[in-house]
């Protein structure tokens, strides 16, 4: 059950209060009262209100006084003044103080329920805001301690105040949407729109009209007039992820936008004027593309004032135990599950690992080993077979296929590892179905360089 909205009347007259008090009791708010501006801080000091009807016209510290410290200290109530002796001049300085509304002695309590109302509607407003922030906070951060992740904190640091185009560099699943969230949450645009558009996605006969917009009969099945997405993002910011995969034809059409700040939707006659800060992203190397003539320099000049390159995680390996835990804690909450720890074991697998589809690849497989492992330690026998066997500790590949004995290794090895993950790392137990001894398999799995040893199963193999 939601609580009662809590109100404090703050009034040196006795009858105000008490009727105040009776009327809004009745109306199922839970109120309270004093009589002066130190009772006021005093009381809010101890408990939250949501809404203040504060008297102008105090014995000791007036109205507008307690409205100050009361801004001052950063209560979160509503405040409303009340006088009986209201002028203009008092109202805008009350407004400028941050009061809510103001209102006018004899009191209409019509009037005074509609205002209380419309303070608590702006409070939960506030509240439902700051908590989306927060949320939207929790979803862009920043994982990783390494110097290239510092250096890119601080970079972001540096330009996100800025206007500055900022071209973001790097790998698919490297993170430049994060980045480009980022710039824009930490930017003066912040309570502007951020406009996402992927250049990939969308194919080349519409991208303009997503870019632009259009008018109705534009083109055939343009039913409607439609904004694009530098209109959708005036005063904001517009991320062009992939921009190396948009078409010569649209790139010269945003390089115009880019300069001008105008456009005309397809279609139509009307330019419009925009003011978007642009964050573009690419996983090409544009200088190449510009050499093949698929990207035009000028627009590459353009876009690249301010370069950002997101690090592969394979050259920011010692991240990889951070993000893995932020990952196990993210969704161990998002799906009610007991959170579940990786053992060095699984780690050492994790961290040798060279993460081709980078942050995302190992985001979605702890997602995956959240769900699918029911123990709460997730171990090395636990991850896939290519994570078990893609890296060998002494660094020479495990067998050289390209002759009948190096295929003859490269099979038996294959198999052990299949074994060893059917058996959950129990050694006696695939030894046994080997038909070899314990300290054979060993040797074998220490000459493949198989990742695993005597004492990580230790637990199984004492326990049968």
């Amino acid at each position: 059950m939601k609580p009662k909205a809590r109100i404090l009347i703050v009034d040196d007259e006795r009858g105000v209060r008490s009727s105040l008090v009776g009327v809004l009791k009745d109306e199922g708010y839970s109120a309270d009262a004093v009589n002066d501006g130190e009772a006021c801080l005093e009381a809010i000091g101890r408990q939250p209100y949501d809404v203040v009807l504060l008297d102008v016209w105090l014995p000791g510290m007036d109205g507008l006084a307690t409205l100050a410290e009361i801004r001052k200290r950063s209560m979160p109530a509503n405040v409303v003044m009340i006088s009986g002796h209201g002028t203009i001049e008092t109202a805008v300085k009350a407004t400028k103080l941050g009061a809510f509304d103001f209102l006018e002695k004899p009191l209409s309590y019509e009037k005074t329920l509609v205002v209380i109302k419309n303070a608590l509607t702006q409070k939960n407003l506030e509240e439902e805001n700051l908590a989306l922030r927060e949320e939207i906070d929790q979803k862009y951060v920043m994982i990783g301690e390494s110097i290239p992740m510092k250096a890119l904190r601080q970079q972001i640091a540096f330009a996100a105040p800025t206007n500055a185009r900022v071209l973001i560099y790097g790998e698919n699943g490297t993170g430049k949407e994060l980045v480009a969230h980022l710039l824009h949450w930490h930017s003066l645009r912040k309570d502007r729109r951020l406009v996402e558009v992927n250049c990939a996605a969308i194919p080349e006969d519409l991208i303009e009209s997503e870019l632009f917009g259009h008018i109705k009969g534009a083109f055939t099945g343009a039913t409607l007039d439609k904004a694009g997405k530098f209109e959708m993002a005036d005063g904001g910011t517009l991320f062009l992820d992939e921009v190396g995969d948009m078409s010569l034809k649209t790139q010269a059409k945003v390089l115009r936008a880019l300069e001008e700040q105008r456009f005309e939707p397809l279609g139509s006659n009307r330019e419009l004027r925009v003011d978007v800060r642009v964050i573009a992203a690419t996983n090409k190397n544009l200088e190449v593309e510009i050499d093949k003539g698929y990207f035009r320099d000028d627009l590459y000049y353009r876009l690249n004032v301010i370069p950002f390159e997101v690090p592969p995680l394979r050259d920011r390996k010692e991240d990889i135990p951070l993000l893995a835990a932020y990952f196990l804690d993210d969704f161990s909450n998002k799906y009610a599950i007991k959170r579940k720890r990786l053992a060095d074991s699984a780690l050492g697998r994790l961290t040798d690992y060279s993460w081709p589809g980078n942050v995302r690849e190992l985001k979605n497989l702890i997602e995956r080993l959240i769900i699918m492992t029911a123990a709460s330690r997730i171990d090395g026998y636990d991850l896939p077979d290519y994570i078990v066997g893609a890296e060998v500790p002494d660094g020479r590949a495990a067998a050289d296929a390209r002759s009948l004995q190096g295929a003859r290794e490269v099979f038996e090895r294959n198999f052990i590892l299949h074994k060893l993950h059917e058996c959950r790392g129990n050694i006696s137990k695939v030894a046994e179905i080997l038909h070899i001894e314990r300290s054979s398999l060993y040797k074998k799995m220490k000459a493949y360089g198989i990742p695993y040893s005597r004492k990580d199963f230790e637990t199984e193999t004492s326990a049968e």
